[in-house]
C-alpha cells in the first residue's frame, strides 16, 4: 500500500495536529487508527478461539503462545475486502489462513460481525481512555490544584456579568475548575470501566452460540474476559448503546469545562484586565503585522477545538437509535468517534501547556481590586450587610443611593459613605462588634477589599488538597 505524505491528508488531525501534538497523536495511535481497529478485531477473534478451546477443555499454554504470536497486516485484510465487500468476513478469511488447520474452523464460529466490532470498539475506547485520556486529564488536574493552592491567598476582584462584583482570590477562581474537572475525571473513569461487549449473535438471543455449548453465556464471559470486558446485560445484534453514549457524553462534559476555563483565562489576559499572561517564547510571533502582539492563542485554540467537536454529540445521540435488532445507520458515523477523542485529547494537552506557562501579574490584580474597591464600590455589599444587621430594614436602598452619589459626583465609595453619618455610625458599630475594626480606623476596612473575601482562601486550599489526593493516590487507575 502506497504511503501518503501527511500533507496530502484531509483531516487537520492527520496533518497539522499530528505534528503540533505529536505525543498525543502517537499515544492514541495504538487505539484509534485504522490499523488499531483491524488489529483489535483480530484480538477479539483470537479471544473467541481461546474461549471456545477453554470450554472444550482443549486449551493449553502452547496453543495460547501460538495464537498470541499470530500477526496480521491490516493491508492483507483490506486487500481481501476488495473481494468479499465485507470487512469482518475479509478478516476471518485472512485469519483462517494464519492459524493451524485444525483451529481454522473455530475462527468466528458462532459470532456475528458486531460481536467482534462492538466488542473490539469498547476494548479500544477503554484502552485509549486508560492509557492516554485519563493520564492527560490527571496531569492537568494536578496543575490546576498546584495553581489554586499557590494563589489561594492572592486577592482578585470577582466578576459577574462581566462586571466587578466582590473580592475573591485567584486560587478560588481556579478552584472552580479543580472541582468541576475533578468530578468529571472520576466520572469518565467509572463510565469507561462500564463499557461492555457481547457474543450474543445476530439478534442477541444466543441462537448460534447455543448450537456450540449448553452454556452460551459462560462462553461469552470467557470471550470478553480475554479483553477485560463484561457482557452487555441485554444485546440485540448491538451492545446496548448507552454504555458508550454515557462515556462520550462525560468526555463532552469535560470538554465543555476546558472551554469554559479557556474563556476565563483568555479574558483575564485582555489588555484592560491584564491579570494573567500565557507563556510566550522569545521567537514566537503574535501578529504578522503588529510586532508587539502577545496573543492568548492556546486558550483560543482550546475554545476553537471545542466548537469543532461538541456538536458531534448530536451524532452520539442519533447512534443510540437502531431499527429493530439492528440497522447500519451508525456504521459510518461511529468511525468519527476516534476524531472526537483525539480532538479532546489535543485540547487537554493545550491546556496543560497553558497552565505550565501561565504568568500572574500580582500588581495588576491588586490594582484592579483596589480601583474596584474604592471608586467602583465593590465594598458596597458588606456596607449593606452591616447596615441591615444594625436594624435598618431598607439598608440595600440606602447603600444603593450612596453608590449612585459616588458615581454622580465622582466620589470614592468611602467619601460617599462618610456623607451619610447615620449609616456610617451604624456600620462602624457593627464592624467594632465583629472585631473587623476600631472606631478610629473603621473606614480602613473599606479601603482594604482584600480583607473581604469570605471563605475563598479556605475553599481554594481545601479543594486543591482534596483533588490532589484523589489523583495521586491512584483512585483512578
Amino acid at each position: 500500500m502506497k504511503t501518503r505524505s501527511i500533507f496530502q491528508n484531509i483531516s487537520p488531525i492527520d496533518h497539522r495536529y499530528s505534528l503540533s501534538e505529536k505525543a498525543v497523536f502517537d499515544g492514541l495511535e495504538p487505539f484509534l487508527t485504522e490499523s488499531a481497529s483491524v488489529l483489535a478485531c483480530v484480538k477479539a477473534e483470537i479471544a473467541l478461539i481461546k474461549a471456545r478451546l477453554r470450554m472444550c477443555g482443549k486449551f493449553s499454554g502452547e496453543l495460547e503462545a501460538l495464537l498470541d504470536n499470530i500477526t496480521i497486516d491490516p493491508e492483507e485484510v483490506y486487500t481481501e475486502e476488495e473481494e468479499t465487500r465485507h470487512n469482518i468476513r475479509a478478516l476471518v478469511n485472512v485469519l483462517k489462513r494464519k492459524v493451524p488447520p485444525d483451529i481454522a474452523p473455530l475462527v468466528h464460529l458462532g459470532a456475528t460481525s458486531v460481536d467482534i466490532l462492538d466488542t473490539s470498539f469498547a476494548y479500544r475506547i477503554k484502552g485509549a481512555t486508560q492509557a492516554v485520556v485519563l493520564p492527560l486529564l490527571r496531569k492537568l488536574e494536578l496543575l490546576l490544584c498546584d495553581f489554586a493552592e499557590k494563589e489561594a491567598e492572592t486577592p482578585q476582584i470577582g466578576r459577574t456579568h462581566g462586571q466587578k462584583a466582590v473580592p475573591i482570590t485567584l486560587g478560588f477562581a481556579i478552584a472552580e475548575y479543580v472541582s468541576r474537572l475533578g468530578k468529571s475525571i472520576l466520572e469518565i473513569e467509572e463510565r469507561v470501566n462500564a463499557l461492555k461487549g457481547k457474543l450474543a449473535g445476530a439478534v442477541g438471543a444466543y441462537n448460534a452460540v447455543s448450537m456450540l455449548t449448553n452454556d452460551p453465556e459462560e462462553l461469552e464471559r470467557l470471550y470478553l474476559a480475554e479483553l477485560g470486558l463484561e457482557p452487555s446485560e441485554h444485546s440485540t445484534q448491538l451492545v446496548e448503546p448507552e454504555y458508550l453514549l454515557r462515556t462520550l457524553l462525560e468526555f463532552n462534559t469535560a470538554f465543555g469545562i476546558l472551554a469554559n476555563l479557556a474563556d476565563d483565562l483568555r479574558n483575564l489576559q485582555r489588555s484592560e484586565i491584564g491579570e494573567l499572561k500565557e507563556g510566550f517564547a522569545d521567537v514566537q510571533i503574535g501578529s504578522s503585522t503588529m510586532p508587539q502582539k502577545r496573543n492568548p492563542w492556546n486558550s483560543e485554540h482550546i475554545k476553537s477545538l471545542w466548537k469543532t467537536f461538541f456538536p458531534r454529540t448530536m451524532t452520539f445521540f442519533m447512534d443510540q437509535i437502531s431499527e429493530h435488532q439492528r440497522d447500519l445507520t451508525n456504521s459510518a458515523s461511529q468511525r468519527f468517534i476516534a476524531e472526537y477523542i483525539t480532538g479532546f485529547c489535543m485540547a487537554v494537552s493545550r491546556m496543560i501547556d497553558v497552565m505550565q506557562g501561565l504568568g500572574v501579574d500580582h500588581d495588576r490584580l491588586r490594582e484592579n481590586l483596589r480601583s474596584g474597591g474604592i471608586s467602583g464600590g465593590v465594598m458596597a455589599e458588606p456596607a449593606y450587610i452591616l447596615l441591615a444587621e444594625s436594624g435598618v430594614s431598607n439598608a440595600h436602598e440606602v447603600v444603593r443611593r450612596i453608590t449612585l452619589d459616588a458615581e454622580k459626583n465622582g466620589l470614592s465609595f468611602i467619601a460617599a459613605l462618610s456623607k451619610n453619618t447615620d449609616a456610617l455610625s451604624r456600620i462602624t458599630e457593627k464592624l467594632v462588634e465583629l472585631g473587623f475594626a476600631t472606631r478610629v480606623d473603621a473606614l480602613s476596612f473599606f479601603e482594604s477589599p482584600e480583607k473581604y473575601c469570605g471563605l475563598a482562601v479556605k475553599k481554594a486550599k481545601m479543594l486543591a488538597g482534596k483533588y490532589r489526593n484523589l489523583m495521586e493516590r491512584g483512585k483512578i487507575w
